[in-house]
């Protein structure tokens, strides 16, 4: 299978990366062992620096060039080819000194890191999943740059990352190697069912709130629009991306995440534990509604092989009734802009969560959100220049490199700061021009500071009437942040260490786990749906489930007492 292959990959590369590494000096050794010391960046309270002058050494962002190459390890994206493909990287470009080298893999992620890692060259920044194993293998291999002293001298991330969030970022030796993206300590995310709204007026603007309506409703799309429509189109499927937010919808208090390959279990309140996701009734129930949408060609016949562009391009063109997503605003803003434009009656709308008849619409979420937020850059010791690049980072997730992320250059929309280091924005301020710099940016925002950047866009667009502030905005506001749940818990050191049996296992249980949801949301009948999941469960426990799910629920009460739940 691929994802056996591409391990083989991986771990021939750390073979070889550790057969170079055995000659190098003290500098590329393992990282200790030690005991975490206590966390730097940890202050007592009332403590908080303000005004402070600046070390004199402090490297100011854009007085001088900085040059520097990137990588982003997901299969689903790669950065801009050249800088001048998104506008946040123009504006460095043309007015910060930066030239940024994307390395492209063009879906090939892990094999272009596996070879990347064997020839010991490695990109200066890699931007991924935080629990990825080649990140823990490149810490273990000693190839990260410790950011710890960056931290003290640059402001932003000190500021406004929360210190016990932090201290779950860090490594064994108690260091911090990772800076983080669209971390907060707000509720924050953007997973959601977005709504053709012309669609939903022609078919007479029925009641959407349950999951009986969904159903009723999407047998209605397609009786009136046949093939022409595609009811009900999950993003990224083959992630549980859209089915995921489905399964929420059948339990008050559903885990999201519980889908994530670094978990895959439920949350057991009740015995304090993680169980398995296989057995759950839950998941069991959410998947035959899933199975039943798909014989009944209500939902997209290609979900599991559909990629985001054939995806974006249905949005934007009006040829999908409902959408969900575990991030569907950006392509949905971007659709509702280009259809509006011809007809004020098109475009979407996000509605609340539907719910299982009798449960509590107030206790259903999409999704979750992580106070440490979804994505790490990580800076290798490649880089001849390891401060600059962090202070990029500093300044991205800063009021400056936020502003102009999400609202375009200083002198258009917005002019200075104010008393709270927030935009002033100007009488040029375009909600639709705003919310098209943000589609645009989409794939660059790499450092993303929810906590500054959400009640800031909040604060420019409550003064308004609902139907005139940012699409984005509006919704986000009023529903995705509202129906997003903290698992904070669960989203870090829970992946075993890489090599170990715990790390095998979680490779096998994964492959599983995809088999059998493409397997059972396909089925030819409910019985079909419990068949494949007893047998998922079966093979799982048999390569060891039991003692992943048991050393995950250690992980995870570790991480709940840490944080204080």
């Amino acid at each position: 299978m691929k994802r056996r292959r591409a391990l083989l990959l991986v771990i021939t590369a750390v073979f070889l990366l550790a057969t170079v590494l055995a000659g190098c000096s003290k500098s590329a050794e393992g990282p200790q062992t030690d005991p975490a010391p206590t966390s730097p960046n940890s202050q007592k309270e009332g403590t908080e620096k303000t005004g402070e002058e600046n070390p004199s050494d402090v490297w100011e962002f854009g007085s001088s060039e900085l040059e520097f190459s990137a990588f982003t390890h997901y299969s689903w994206q790669d950065f801009p080819e050249k800088m001048e493909d998104a506008p946040l990287w123009k504006y460095l470009k043309e007015n910060k000194k930066v030239n940024i080298k994307s390395i492209l893999a063009s879906g090939n992620n892990d094999q272009l890191m596996a070879t990347m890692m064997a020839d010991n060259k490695l990109p200066d920044l890699i931007y991924a999943e935080r629990n990825h194993n080649d990140i823990q293998r490149l810490y273990k291999a000693g190839k990260l740059v410790p950011l710890d002293d960056y931290m003290e001298k640059y402001p932003n991330l000190k500021k406004w990352l929360n210190p016990k969030a932090a201290d779950l970022l860090r490594a064994p030796d108690g260091k911090l190697y990772q800076f983080p993206n669209y971390y907060a300590t707000i509720p924050n995310g953007s997973s959601a069912y977005v709504i053709n709204k012309k669609i939903y007026k022609e078919l007479g603007s029925p009641k959407l709130e349950t999951i009986d309506d969904l159903y009723n409703y999407l047998v209605k799309v397609k009786e009136n629009y046949g093939s022409e429509i595609v009811p009900f189109d999950p993003e990224r499927a083959q992630d549980a991306q859209g089915i995921g937010l489905l399964y929420g919808g059948f339990k008050e208090n559903a885990y999201y995440r519980s889908f994530n390959a670094n978990t895959i279990a439920v949350v057991d309140d009740a015995n304090n534990k993680l169980s398995s996701l296989f057995t759950d009734p839950t998941f069991r129930e959410s998947q035959k509604f899933v199975s039943k949408l798909y014989r009944e060609k209500l939902i997209n016949q290609d979900m599991f092989t559909t990629d985001r562009g054939q995806i974006q391009e249905r949005v934007i063109n009006g040829k999908v009734a409902v959408f969900a997503g575990a991030s569907p605003l950006a392509y949905a803003s971007q659709g509702n802009a280009e259809l509006s434009k011809e007809d004020p009656d098109a475009g979407y709308f996000v509605t609340w969560p539907f719910y299982k008849e009798g449960l509590d619409k107030n206790k259903i979420y999409t999704g979750g959100y992580d106070q440490l937020g979804w994505n790490v850059n990580v800076i290798t010791t490649d880089a001849k220049e390891p401060e600059k690049i962090f202070a990029f980072l500093d300044w991205l997730t800063g009021p400056e490199g936020m502003a102009v992320q999400y609202f375009g250059p200083e002198g258009g929309y917005w002019e200075g700061f104010n008393e709270n280091q927030e935009p002033i924005f100007t009488d040029a301020y375009d909600p639709v021009k705003v919310a098209q710099i943000e589609s645009d940016n989409d794939a660059v925002i790499i450092a993303g500071n929810s906590s500054y950047i959400d009640p800031v866009k909040v604060k420019r667009e409550m003064d308004k009437p609902f139907e005139e502030r940012g699409w984005m905005t509006r919704y986000q506001e009023s529903i995705t942040w509202k129906t997003h749940i903290d698992h904070t818990a669960l989203g870090t050191n829970l992946v075993p260490e890489a090599g170990t049996e715990l790390a095998d296992i979680s490779v096998n249980v994964v492959d599983i786990f995809q088999q059998a949801l493409s397997a059972s949301a396909t089925a030819k009948s409910d019985a079909d749906v419990d068949k494949i999941l007893d047998k998922a469960e079966q093979d799982a426990v048999a390569l060891g489930y039991n003692e992943l799910l048991e050393w995950r629920t250690q992980q995870w009460l570790k991480n709940k007492e840490l944080l204080g739940q």
